[in-house]
């Protein structure tokens, strides 16, 4: 048998913005975001790099990354960046993660972390080098060929937010995972008589169909941040067949809601604003939307096992 070896990544080789493009590629990836920015594409000197919100979390979800493609940080630099980001316009986010393309010793984490928590930070984390790597290996191994073998990632967020995936670097199972994080959204879980926004509630359907049917999944404000192939690749007939029931159903939600609008069962305050959170529900529609939501996720549940998401009351 051959032993084949496998090299280190050289972050070194590279310099500090396709560090962050790389980084900025694989967080698209790995979750599921309500807003991500880039700010360090943008030039800017605000203390972070990368900010963002996941979609699908139903407590303080801001997540601000810090790219530094050193061989070794210097504590009093980390200091500092923490020190922009607590005082910057975004405010202190819930999680701080300092990413360097070099190695860090367990003493200079314990240090960042501890600075980060003192400035209120609830939760913090350093990546060195090393580590970053065996996440892009075990979560997007496609990634690294590009990065590793010259591919050039683009140069603008918008580019790099519809960097297609390659069909081979998908399954049955990563696809229904895919499809399982369009599912795990507030909108789908949220018991209909607390939801706060019913203009983000209707379009949450209308995305998850477009995701479903083209593979095209999109932020909040409609930005395209990941394209993966749609059910039609899926290769089981019985669970593609449950895909497009499951699509159907989506379809009957939307259908449902229009029509309980239409009949005034469902309510706007009539202020035009696409956030207001005045609406009028009656126990006639809370009933129908949590019916018809909860057949959607026990659905999916039945050909995904591991989706573990339930309407929370």
């Amino acid at each position: 048998m051959v032993e084949i070896s496998v090299q280190p990544i050289h972050f070194e080789d590279r310099s500090g913005q396709d560090f962050e493009r790389l980084t900025f590629a694989y967080l698209l990836r790995i979750e599921e975001w309500d807003t991500i920015d880039w700010y360090g594409q943008l030039g800017s000197d605000r203390g972070h790099d990368i900010w963002g919100v996941l979609s699908n979390r139903r407590w303080n979800s801001t997540i601000c990354y810090q790219c530094a493609n050193h061989q070794r940080i210097v504590f009093k630099k980390a200091q500092e960046d923490i020190d922009k980001i607590c005082a910057g316009p975004n405010q202190t986010p819930f999680k701080f993660v300092l990413i360097v393309g070099g190695k860090v010793s367990a003493n200079m984490k314990a240090r960042v972390i501890a600075y980060a928590k003192g400035k209120q930070i609830s939760n913090a984390e350093v990546w060195s080098g090393p580590e970053f790597e065996e996440r892009l290996r075990r979560d997007t191994p496609s990634l690294i060929q590009r990065f590793c073998n010259g591919v050039v990632f683009p140069e603008s967020v918008s580019d790099i937010s519809t960097f297609i995936l390659e069909a081979k670097d998908f399954n049955d199972t990563k696809l229904l995972d895919a499809y399982a994080s369009c599912f795990d959204r507030p909108a789908f879980t949220t018991p209909f008589h607390q939801e706060s926004s019913l203009f983000h509630f209707k379009k949450a359907i209308s995305d998850t169909i477009e995701a479903l049917q083209t593979g095209i999944h999109r932020l909040r404000d409609g930005t395209i941040i990941k394209r993966f192939p749609s059910i039609s690749e899926i290769t089981d007939a019985k669970i593609k067949q449950s895909l497009k029931e499951i699509t159907v159903e989506f379809q009957r939600l939307r259908s449902a809601y229009d029509n309980l609008l239409r009949t005034g069962e469902i309510r706007l305050c009539g202020c035009g604003q696409n956030d207001c959170p005045v609406h009028m529900l009656s126990p006639k529609a809370c009933h129908e939307m949590d019916l018809i939501r909860n057949n959607i996720l026990s659905k999916f549940k039945k050909i995904y096992p591991k989706f573990n998401v339930a309407m929370w009351r």
